[in-house]
């Protein structure tokens, strides 16, 4: 796994634009940053990333079916008691799922080992799935690139036949598409998503979260009044469930993307449950909820909250000394506890995989960099190749 420097191409800034990535740029600092790239060999990617991120994934399912089996687990997962039939329901029926995100650290030797799972609001699609292979492909056919460089990217073509087969089970749906206002990133997100649902031959439509209604009966509504009948939301569960319309969640009848099992998955409290029922596993870090006695057994670890997004309110303990943190608004329902394991670094740059799934498979690779311990939603994104 090497860090390799390169020169940007010079009409990226006009093409992304016209193509719709207006947040390439943050607050004035570079979100996508290609005056570097990251080089995998394909074996790495294979034996490294790829069977792991399946395995780990299968393992995280099996974690789902006991959680959602035991009333002390959900509570554990400070999931409130009003969901606990709905959650149990969606799994029990398998609600299928499109997509989802484990984030890695690893630096090209020994096994990877398992952050965090962004199965509920994975971001940073688009630039995985097209923008860094339109990078690859501009590179190839300008000759800056060898041209038997290779991408770990199937996302797109799985996104698309993963909609298509969804229709099939949904036959004459149209899907609605959601996020928060005032949300560049998201809202790219999911623009990518419906246009790649819009591929696979669906019907399409776009309704803010703030905008959805509760109409008579406890259905949901766009602001169009028009009902929701299958809808996917880039908008936590754990959000969700607070809101006005929260109690007709499961009523509305709803086919939701994510489905509702999925609040688990994307829960802190995960990490140390995988811990309890594979303890050594390779990929795994040692974890344990904040008011286990066992977290004393860690000296050096990092403190997450059940619910946090973009690394809100990590703190990074060694020695009983705070090597950094992050402030939020997250940590009320409780905190878990995970063994400190630095991200590798390239000069200045503690860098992130983020490892994709649909349908369950693998399907490619993002990297993050940032010169803090801690992944934020402003950390550089850089492309990568495979080659040997």
């Amino acid at each position: 796994m090497l860090r390799v420097s390169h020169k940007e191409r010079p009409h990226w800034r006009t093409q992304a634009e016209q193509l719709g990535f207006g947040f390439h740029t943050m607050y004035g600092e570079p979100y996508w940053d290609e005056t570097a790239y990251y080089q995998f060999t394909l074996a790495q990617i294979e034996q490294d990333i790829e069977a792991p991120t399946a395995e780990l994934h299968q393992m995280c399912l099996d974690i789902v079916d006991r959680v959602v089996r035991d009333e002390q687990l959900l509570e554990r997962c400070a999931i409130p008691p009003a969901q606990w039939q709905g959650i149990a329901d969606t799994w029990q029926r398998r609600d299928p799922s499109l997509y989802s995100r484990l984030d890695l650290a690893y630096n090209g030797q020994g096994p990877a080992k398992l952050y965090e799972n962004n199965a509920d609001t994975p971001t940073s699609l688009f630039e995985t799935a097209f923008w860094q292979w339109l990078w690859l492909e501009d590179n190839v056919d300008h000759g800056w690139l060898r041209r038997d460089a290779d991408q770990f990217n199937l996302l797109q073509e799985r996104l698309v036949a993963r909609f298509a087969e969804l229709a099939a089970r949904n036959p004459g749906q149209r899907l609605h598409f959601s996020c928060c206002k005032d949300t560049e990133e998201d809202r790219g997100t999911v623009q990518y998503l419906e246009d790649c649902a819009r591929e696979a031959g669906l019907s399409t439509a776009f309704v803010h979260i703030e905008d959805i209604g509760l109409g008579e009966g406890g259905w949901l509504t766009d602001n169009h009044n028009r009902t929701i009948d299958w809808m996917f939301k880039l908008y936590p569960w754990e959000f969700m469930f607070q809101e006005a319309y929260g109690e007709h969640i499961s009523s509305s009848q709803v086919n939701w993307l994510e489905p509702q099992w999925k609040s688990v998955l994307s829960n802190k409290a995960l990490l140390p449950l995988l811990w309890q029922r594979f303890p050594n596993h390779p990929n795994l870090l040692p974890a344990y909820f904040g008011n286990d006695p066992k977290r004393s057994l860690l000296q050096d670890y990092v403190k997450k909250p059940l619910f946090s997004r973009e690394g809100a309110n990590i703190s990074v303990m060694r020695q009983g000394k705070l090597l950094a943190e992050i402030d939020g608004p997250y940590g009320e329902e409780g905190f878990i506890v995970q063994a400190y394991h630095p991200l590798p670094k390239f000069g200045e740059n503690h860098t992130l995989i983020g490892s994709w799934l649909v349908d369950d498979q693998p399907a490619g690779i993002a990297v993050r960099e940032d010169t803090s311990l801690i992944t934020q939603d402003l950390s550089r994104y850089l492309p990568h190749i495979i080659l040997d």
